[in-house]
Parts: structure tokens; C-alpha cells; sequence
């Protein structure tokens, strides 16, 4: 085993030597646009869980906060084989599970095994797996898959072997999914039994009571919302919050208010509406760089979707410019492509039919279109970074569409009795409203999810794109890589499997309170770093 490159973590912190407080003491309350839809991050592809579960669970590696690169978590330190197919992580001494078991290789590869091995009741049940998204196959296919096995060599070190190379195999270890949880909670709390049911979402006992190494330990979970408390026991830095309390507020309106009432220290995902009553009121806004795309899902599943000039006059249909104006914060830049505009492979000439109504009823017409109805989806009473106020930007892109000549069915559902589950499963939803939040600093991160493989969400196949992506995964850093992720992009759009329309910048809104708020684009966002003013 060569060392590749090995970078070093910072030896396990004592709070006795940071300048924070010895004993976290200060409670803080903080505005969520909903409540999770679950606490298995593996499992719950959601902003809302994440948020909670990035505080509880910690994986392998972390993000580093200045350079949004790799960096030492649970690992301290790292190296790859010479063949790009393995890796070593030797991992950090004395961490212990909030149930207090120890952290060692055994446990990491439990969870492994567990992700590669999900049964199929488990699929079915959780669509959307990020496992699948990463690493592509699981255990019963084991020729597709990337992930190959997780071994012990030693005392203090991982090993994880992949059936081929993988650029950003490293960069997808920093998502919330592969947080490492105590076997022994999975197994007491059947984590791959999916038989309770919270406003409508299957989920395991697990998922009700999640049990990590990070640094705080769930609390309870109720109407009110989630409740965390601070883990005595934590390797790292404790930081100034003792308790965290995620109360939710389904309306940005009602955020708002629980700020200036002083019920919350500060909330996300500000909207257009209540930016200038923030600003007025004297309260600190925090933006984020844009890393996510908000975009109009379109199931070729469903005739006609499947004819691309009707697609194609779906694109030129829409008002980009006026939704952006109209829905988002100011610099929210339009989207032409999945990728945004800060990362490789983004193209500065992907193929864009622009907004020209008049050409969208000419295409309309000559594709054959007659008027078929199509079921739009959108969410209620949710609030996401992608998708700042759905209810609102629904009605704006449906008189759009109907404007040149389609036949739009309003399909509302409430976000959290399943509308993920709705759109990404095989369906009616001929059309929806979803985006993309990136977690991590690479191309394939957002191509590769959407449309590395045939999905029920947009029933789009093409396996020369299938295999392109493929292909760019394995590849180097450098100019083949992004010149094939530029090709990837241009492909797809040219294919218009959905219409990207905006790269939006997210915002969260502070009280005075806080010193120092840690905004990450990627929404690792860990309470310890918090500050508040003494």
C-alpha cells in the first residue's frame, strides 16, 4: 500500500485549551423551514434532516471550512494505493459513541456493510438512497458497484476498496450520509426495518434516535421539533451551546416573527419578502454562495414528455429572468446547466433555447401535442434553499406554461407527507418543481444523482450519458476531466430531461446574539462553531 498523499489531522482537542467556555452552558433555539423527514442521514436525503444529523453523526472525513476541501474527522489521517483502488484511514484515538462504545475499524465497517447490503424492502421504501448515488450498485449487483469491501488491517485503520477509481471518492465520504453510527444502535433499533411512520414517512426506530460520536447528543423529538444536548464526552471542542432546539415554522412569515419576537436566535433559507424587513428591523443577514440548482423536473415516463419538442417548447416557455426577479434573493444567477458556474465542468456554452414564447407555440404545435393534461407537482409549506416560496413560483411557471398552449393540472402536496417520495418514485407527476443542494465540491456530485442512470423522477435514458459519466468519475483532476464534464453537460441539456432555472443564493437571519455564524454552501454548518457575544 503506497501512500499517496497522507494528510494529517489536528491532534484530539480539550476544551481546556480552546478559548471557548469549559462547559458549554448557552441554549439556542433555531427556526427550521419544516420538520426533518427523518434522523437516518443514510436513509433521508433531506436539508432539514441533515441539519440536525450533522451535529449528532460525524463521518470519516470533514470539510475543511476555508477551502471546502477534505479534512481530518474521524480520520486523522489518510493515504490511497498506487492503483486508485483502495484507501487507508487510521483513525482517531479514544472517540467513543454517545451510547459509549468505541469507535474502531469494526464499527466503520459495519456501516459500510451495512449501506452496500440494504435489502430491497429498504430500497423501495427510501428512494433516493445516497449510497446508490455515490458509489451506484449495491451487494446483489456487485459488478456495478464502485464500493467493493471494508477491511481492518490493523488496530486503528479502515481500509475501503473500490471495483474502480473514483476522482471524488474522498469529497462524497464529507456528505452527512456517510456519518458513522454505533452498530449497536442500528442493530437494537433495526435500522433496516422501515415499520414506523412519521407524518406519513416510513423510517426505523433508529431514525427516531440517532447515535453518533459528534458533538451533541439527540434529546427528544416532538411537534415542537428536535432537541439536542451537548455530548460530555466529545473528542473535539464543545464550543459556548449546551442545548440546540430545531423549532419549526412552515411559513417564512412566522420565521420571521420568531426572530424578532425572540423565540429563535436566528433562522435559514430568508426569502425575497422578508429580506427588507430584516434589514429595517437592524437583524444580521448571512449569505451564502451559490451551490445548488432550483429546476423543473419533467418525467419522460409520461406521454407526451417523452417527445422532445415538447420539451423543448416547455424550455423556451419560461420566464427565467422574471422568476429569478421576482422569487429570489438579489445575484441569484439563471441556470442553462446542472453544474454551477464556481465548479470544473461547468460549460460557458451548453446549448440554452432561452425564453421566446412565440417559437415555444410554433414547436408546441408542430410536435403533435394535443392538449393532453399534465399533472404538475409542487410542495407546500416548505422552504428550501433551491426552492425559496413553491406555492408562489408554481402559479408564476404555470401561467407561463399555459400561456403558450399546455394543459397544466395543479397537483399540490404538503412536503411533509411525502412529496419527495411522490416525485422520485414511478408515478403520474408528468411535471414538478425539486432542485439540487450540493454537498460536496465536484461535477459528478450533480450530474451523476440526477442523471447517471435511469430514475423514476424524469424516466430519462440515455446510456451514452449513463456511460460518459461513468467515465468522468474515474478520471484525474485536470483538462480531460473537465472537458468531459462540460460534454456531459452540454448532452444533457440538449436533451432538456429538465429545465434548470436558477442557481440560488440561501440566506439565514441572526440575532444580535450571535458573534459569529459558521455559513457553509454545502450546509455543514456545526453548532460548536457558533459564537455568541458574551
Amino acid at each position: 500500500m503506497a501512500s499517496c498523499t497522507a494528510v494529517p489531522g489536528p491532534a484530539p482537542s480539550s476544551p481546556t485549551t480552546s478559548t471557548a467556555p469549559s462547559e458549554p452552558t448557552a441554549t439556542f433555539n433555531f427556526g427550521t423551514a419544516s420538520q426533518p423527514l427523518g434522523l437516518d442521514p443514510a436513509l433521508t436525503a433531506d436539508a432539514e434532516s441533515y441539519r440536525v444529523t450533522r451535529q449528532i453523526l460525524e463521518g470519516l472525513v470533514g470539510v475543511d471550512p476555508t477551502t471546502g476541501q477534505p479534512s481530518p474527522q474521524l480520520a486523522i489521517e489518510w493515504s490511497e494505493g498506487d492503483d486508485g483502488l483502495s484507501y487507508d484511514f487510521k483513525l482517531r484515538p479514544n472517540v467513543t459513541f454517545h451510547d459509549g462504545t468505541p469507535l474502531d475499524p469494526a464499527a466503520v465497517c459495519a456501516n459500510f456493510d451495512r449501506w452496500y447490503t440494504y435489502p430491497q424492502d429498504v430500497r423501495t421504501k427510501a428512494p433516493g438512497i445516497t449510497f446508490k448515488g455515490v458509489f451506484k450498485a449495491f451487494s446483489d449487483t456487485p459488478d456495478l458497484s464502485i464500493y467493493k469491501s471494508c477491511a481492518t488491517p490493523s488496530g486503528d485503520t479502515v481500509r475501503i476498496s473500490l471495483t474502480r477509481p473514483f476522482t471524488g471518492f474522498l469529497q462524497a465520504l464529507t456528505l452527512p450520509a456517510f456519518g458513522i453510527s454505533s452498530p449497536q444502535a442500528l442493530a437494537a433499533q433495526t435500522a433496516n426495518v422501515l415499520d414506523q411512520s412519521r407524518d406519513g414517512q416510513p423510517m426505523s426506530a433508529y431514525a427516531n434516535h440517532p447515535i453518533g460520536t459528534g458533538p451533541y447528543v439527540f434529546t427528544s423529538w416532538n411537534d415542537g421539533g428536535v432537541s439536542l444536548s451537548s455530548y460530555k464526552d466529545y473528542w473535539g471542542e464543545r464550543g459556548q451551546i449546551a442545548s440546540i432546539n430545531f423549532i419549526p415554522y412552515d411559513h417564512p412569515q412566522a420565521r420571521l416573527q420568531a426572530l424578532l419576537d425572540g423565540k429563535i436566535d436566528g433562522y435559514d433559507l430568508v426569502t425575497v419578502g422578508n429580506f427588507d424587513q430584516l434589514v429595517k428591523k437592524g437583524m444580521q443577514i448571512v449569505q451564502r454562495d451559490p451551490f445548488s440548482v432550483m429546476y423543473l423536473g419533467i418525467n419522460q415516463a409520461v406521454a407526451p414528455l417523452d417527445n422532445l419538442e415538447v420539451r423543448q417548447a416547455l424550455e423556451m416557455a419560461i420566464d427565467k429572468d422574471t422568476l429569478i426577479r421576482r422569487f429570489f434573493i438579489d445575484n441569484t444567477a439563471q441556470a442553462t446547466q446542472f453544474v454551477p458556474p464556481k465548479l470544473s465542468g461547468f460549460n460557458n456554452n451548453a446549448p440554452s433555447l432561452g425564453y421566446d414564447p412565440d417559437k415555444a407555440k410554433k414547436v408546441l404545435a408542430e410536435s403533435g401535442y394535443k392538449g393532453e393534461e399534465l399533472k404538475f407537482y409542487y410542495p407546500l409549506n416548505a422552504t428550501r434553499a433551491y426552492l425559496p416560496t413553491p406555492e408562489k413560483i408554481y402559479a408564476e411557471l404555470s401561467r407561463q406554461l399555459t400561456a403558450v398552449g399546455f394543459n397544466i393540472k395543479p397537483v399540490p402536496v404538503e412536503w411533509s407527507e411525502g412529496y419527495l417520495q411522490k416525485v422520485q418514485s414511478p408515478g403520474d407527476h408528468a411535471l414538478h418543481l425539486l432542485g439540487w443542494n450540493g454537498a460536496y465540491s465536484d461535477p459528478d456530485n450533480f450530474v451523476a444523482p440526477l442523471f447517471g442512470e435511469t430514475n423514476s423522477e424524469f424516466g430519462y435514458k440515455d446510456p451514452q450519458v449513463f456511460s460518459k459519466i461513468d467515465r468522468a468519475r474515474g478520471l484525474p483532476e485536470g483538462q480531460d476531466r473537465t472537458s468531459q464534464y462540460q460534454t456531459i453537460n452540454a448532452q444533457i441539456a440538449a436533451s432538456v430531461p429538465a429545465v434548470p432555472i436558477a442557481f440560488p443564493i440561501s440566506a439565514l437571519a441572526l440575532s444580535d446574539r450571535v458573534e459569529k455564524y459558521p455559513a457553509s454552501p454545502v450546509l455543514n454548518e456545526v453548532f460548536t462553531n457558533v459564537r455568541l457575544k458574551p
